[in-house]
This record gives structure tokens, C-alpha cells and sequence, in this order.
């Protein structure tokens, strides 16, 4: 009886495997779960990526300055070395940061791989390829050596903790990457939708699919070019014959030609919003226009001063005046290096209070800082600028005749770009016009190179970590150290530091980085910036 009862319940279990085998795929998948992802979307996603930010870059070129030197503010105006300040680049580029973008290295690695089981978007693949290249430019500058060749393969490999890779043979990777991707693009392939530059949401390419390819890779292909030279001049101090030779190649394969070509990205500012220029809205009280910048606004009489610069009634609480005074003569730069202690302190030769705030002007959150402001990776008016300070070098054909075009073009471009930001005064042909003709702006060869980069560094005021690469390469403008302490060796911050958790995630691979690069500190030097 015993066998008899153990052999049916045998099969009884045999045949409910069987029911439950019948449906077991059905049952065990979840309906709302994503399975499949257009690699389109994981690099549309990616192209949102960190520009620097008004705490960290935008403060060591002293366009911006938090004078405040307690908690969380003690950072670069006081020369320390602060994790938060130095984290978002890593974390909005690298690791997967906090505006949203998820990890843009990860899901770019992700959608190539997800690629390279087809070959009918050759396009979407390069377009990854040269906007991966950028995105590691940007890592390379600002740390030094960083994870590259096993960078976001966890997924893909089981490469959870990533080496870090020479910062000078990434770059000459960065360089390869470029060239070919670039040079593949063809007119005649895929049209990538999502693409936010130049895609149906774009701004500057036709929105119908089957005749925007070709309007969308030539866009590309100048936005390739464009990178290339901004990575040949890179090498400016370091090797002027590779600088030459990459700048050159650049330029005869066509870089931007005028606004229409600007790799930007907007937002509404309530749905998408810039989530740097929103925590300046929100915590107003920290946000000081940096006085070498406005000084030089004001010395120029410079129109673009009136859409960046705002003195607010009650500099804590901006949101309640959205038409601030902008007038340029009316406008202080806060004093780098200088606390807030300081500034009010009785009988201090500083500007002291004005009502919630410091008595000094701020940037305007309702134009260039407003949360509704675009995004600018790589614009026609830097690329100008670049080329301008090429042909004075005599790396592309012109002299100083043609660098003179160049540079007035690069100023043009950057003075009309401001159109793109919400609540600008837009700034006439005329105005334009008498500031190029101004003595302190006109182009002349003895100091060409000088004015072009001061141009640069004003042209980035929204993208701060080009001011800060820039800055270091070209050593312009000529900025004072911030002297607060000599925790910078009476100089700069040359770099940001590594994020404390990668010192206890990734252990062995961050120590063997840091040894390499002399130091994780803000004063050693990425491998091009020499001194």
C-alpha cells in the first residue's frame, strides 16, 4: 500500500511539472518589464552630459564665486579640496550621476554592444563612438587618468572594477576614435531620430526623417571635426607638431561653419530642467558673479554683460525679481578668496550687505543661469576662436589676416547665440560692431593669442570645464591666485580630485591611479597640462 501511495504522488508531481511547465514562461515574466531597449534611446540619454558646474570649474577661472567658507561651501575659493565639488563630472559622465542622465559611459558601452550583432545603423554606431570620445575628453581633463579600456563593461565583461588607463594614451585613442568614426559617417545610412543635437527634436536639421539624413551627418561630421581640433590644441604646450598636425586635419576635414551647426541641448524648465542652474535659483544666497569676470565685461563695456550679470534686490531670494538690474556700469564682481565675514566686517573695504545677501552682483537666473537655459557642448563660436589662435600659430593656412576673420566671427557667433537663452536682450549688429572696433577688443598680432582666449574663456561661461581646460592650456586670461591659503602652492587647481568612493569601491586600481599622476590632488597635473 505504502508503494502504491509513493508512486502516485510521483506521478502526481510528475504531471503538475508538466501543467506548470505548459505556462511557467507566462506566469514567470513580468509584463511591465522593459526586455528589449532601442540603443537609439541609451545614447540620446548619454549625449545630457556633465559641462561643469558654477561650484567647481567656473570657480578656478573666477567667473563665479561662492564666498561663503563653511559646511558644504568650502570649496575652490578657499583652495580645498572638497568631494562633493569634485564629484559631479565623474558621476554625470562616468558613473551615473544625480541629473538624471543615468551612467552615460555604461549605456553607451550597452547600446554598441547591443549593435554590433547588426549593421544596418552605422550611423547611430559612429555617432556613439564620436560622442563616447568626447565625453572621456572632458573625464581626461579634469582628473588625468581614469578608466577607459574597461570602462562600463560590468554588464557586458563582469568588469566591475575597472583599471585606470593612461591619461595621454587615451587621448591618442580619443584622437583614433574621432577620425574614423567621423570619417564613416555616411549620408545615405540610418537616420538616428533620437539624436537630441540634430534629430527630429533638434534645432537646426530638417524634422522629416527621409530627407534629414544627409542635412544630420554633415551636422555630425562637423561636429567630429570640431572635436578634433579642440583636441589638437590641447596639445599646445605640450607637442606644437602634434598640435599641427591633428588642428590641420581638423580643419581640412570642415569644422562648424556657423551657429546653425552648435551641438547644444534646451530645456523647458519645468518638465527638463538644468539642474545646476536650478540649485543656483534655489540657493541663490551662494551665487556671486566672480570680479575678474565682470571687471573685464565692464572694462570692454561688453554687451553680453546685461544677459549674464543681475544685481537682485534681495540677493536670497532672486525668484522674486524677474527683471533684475542689468545694467552693466551698476554691476561688482564678489572678490575671490575673500569670506563673507570679510566682505561684512565694519569697516572692511568690501561692498558688505544688501538685504538677504552681499551687496555684489550675481549671475541672472532667469537668463544664462535660468533652469529653462540650453546646454552648449561645442559651438561655432569656440571653434572660431580656435581657429583664429590656428592660423596665428601658422597651423592652417591665413596669418594673422585670416585670424582676424576668424576671431571676428567666433565673437559674432558667441554674441548672437544669446538668443537661445530665455528673457535675453538680444544684441544688435551695431552693438557688435563697436565692440570689436573697441581698442582693448580689436584683433592685433602682438597679442592675439591673449585676446582669442579671453574671448574663449567669455564664449564658455556656460560650459565650465572648457574655461577651465582652456584656461590651463592657453594660460588665459592672466588670473591672480586665489593667496587664501598655499594649500595650491601660491597657483591654481590643475585638476579635480577622485571621488572618496573610489577609494574604498574600487581600492587597488584608484591607489595604482594615483601614485601614477603624481598624487590624487588639485594640484598635480593631467599629462598635457605642462608648466
Amino acid at each position: 500500500m505504502t508503494k502504491i501511495i509513493k508512486r502516485l504522488f510521483i506521478a502526481g508531481v510528475a504531471l503538475s511539472f508538466v501543467g506548470c511547465d505548459k505556462d511557467f514562461v507566462d506566469v514567470n515574466t513580468n509584463p511591465y518589464a522593459v526586455n528589449a531597449v532601442d540603443p537609439a534611446l541609451l545614447f540620446s540619454g548619454s549625449q545630457r552630459t556633465h559641462l561643469g558646474t558654477w561650484a567647481a570649474e567656473s570657480q578656478i577661472v573666477q567667473q563665479f564665486v561662492v564666498p561663503y567658507n563653511t559646511g558644504a561651501n568650502l570649496g575652490i575659493n578657499f583652495n580645498e579640496d572638497i568631494d562633493g565639488v569634485s564629484n559631479p563630472k565623474w558621476d554625470q559622465s562616468y558613473a551615473g550621476g544625480a541629473n538624471g542622465n543615468g551612467a552615460p559611459i555604461k549605456n553607451m558601452m550597452q547600446a554598441l554592444s547591443l549593435l554590433s550583432t547588426t549593421t544596418n545603423r552605422p550611423n547611430l554606431v559612429n555617432m556613439i563612438r564620436i560622442w563616447k570620445a568626447q565625453v572621456f575628453m572632458g573625464l581626461v581633463d579634469e582628473y588625468g587618468d581614469v578608466p577607459y579600456s574597461e570602462a562600463g563593461r560590468g554588464y557586458i565583461d563582469k568588469l566591475f572594477y575597472p583599471k585606470y588607463d593612461d591619461d595621454a594614451i587615451i587621448y591618442d585613442d580619443i584622437y583614433k576614435e574621432i577620425k574614423e568614426a567621423t570619417a564613416a559617417l555616411s549620408p545615405t545610412a540610418d537616420y538616428v531620430a533620437a539624436d537630441l543635437f540634430y534629430g527630429i527634436n533638434g534645432h537646426s536639421t530638417t524634422k522629416t526623417a527621409n530627407l534629414a539624413t544627409a542635412a544630420q551627418v554633415a551636422k555630425w561630421k562637423k561636429l567630429g571635426y570640431s572635436l578634433m581640433l579642440r583636441l589638437g590644441m590641447r596639445y599646445s604646450k605640450l607637442n606644437a607638431t602634434k598640435a599641427q598636425s591633428i588642428v590641420a586635419e581638423a580643419f581640412a576635414g570642415g569644422v562648424m561653419t556657423s551657429n546653425a551647426d552648435n551641438a547644444i541641448i534646451k530645456y523647458d524648465g519645468t518638465v527638463y530642467t538644468q539642474g545646476d542652474n536650478g540649485a543656483l535659483r534655489n540657493f541663490s544666497q551662494f551665487n556671486y558673479a566672480g570680479e575678474p569676470f565682470v571687471n573685464q565685461l565692464k572694462s570692454t563695456k561688453d554687451p553680453r554683460g546685461k544677459n549674464i550679470l543681475a544685481n537682485f534686490p534681495n540677493p536670497g531670494n532672486v525668484s522674486a525679481t524677474p527683471n533684475p538690474d542689468t545694467v552693466l556700469a551698476n554691476q561688482f564682481g564678489a572678490p575671490v578668496g575673500v569670506t563673507d565675514a570679510q566682505i561684512t566686517a565694519a569697516g572692511s573695504p568690501y561692498r558688505g550687505t544688501r538685504s538677504g545677501g552681499l551687496n555684489y552682483s550675481q549671475i541672472n537666473v532667469w537668463t544664462v543661469a535660468s533652469p529653462a537655459s540650453a546646454d552648449l557642448y561645442v559651438t561655432y563660436a569656440q571653434t572660431s576662436l580656435l581657429l583664429a589662435e590656428a592660423a596665428k600659430r601658422g597651423w592652417i593656412p591665413g596669418g594673422d589676416a585670416q585670424a582676424k576673420i576668424y576671431y571676428d566671427n567666433g565673437v559674432t557667433a558667441d554674441m548672437q547665440e544669446y538668443t537661445i537663452f530665455p528673457g535675453t536682450v538680444p544684441i544688435t549688429n551695431g552693438e557688435i560692431a563697436a565692440y570689436l572696433a573697441d581698442p582693448a577688443v580689436a584683433y592685433n598680432a602682438t597679442d592675439a593669442i591673449k585676446l582669442i582666449n579671453i574671448q574663449y574663456w567669455i564664449a564658455c561661461i556656460r560650459n565650465g570645464g572648457e574655461a577651465f581646460a582652456n584656461f590651463r592650456r592657453s594660460t588665459y586670461p592672466s588670473l591672480s591666485p586665489n593667496l587664501f591659503n598655499n594649500k595650491l602652492n601660491n597657483g591654481f587647481a590643475r585638476r579635480l580630485s577622485y571621488p572618496d568612493v573610489e577609494a574604498s569601491a574600487n581600492p587597488v586600481n584608484y591607489k595604482a591611479a594615483a601614485t601614477a599622476i603624481g598624487g590624487d590632488k588639485l594640484t598635480s597635473r593631467v599629462f598635457w597640462d605642462i608648466p
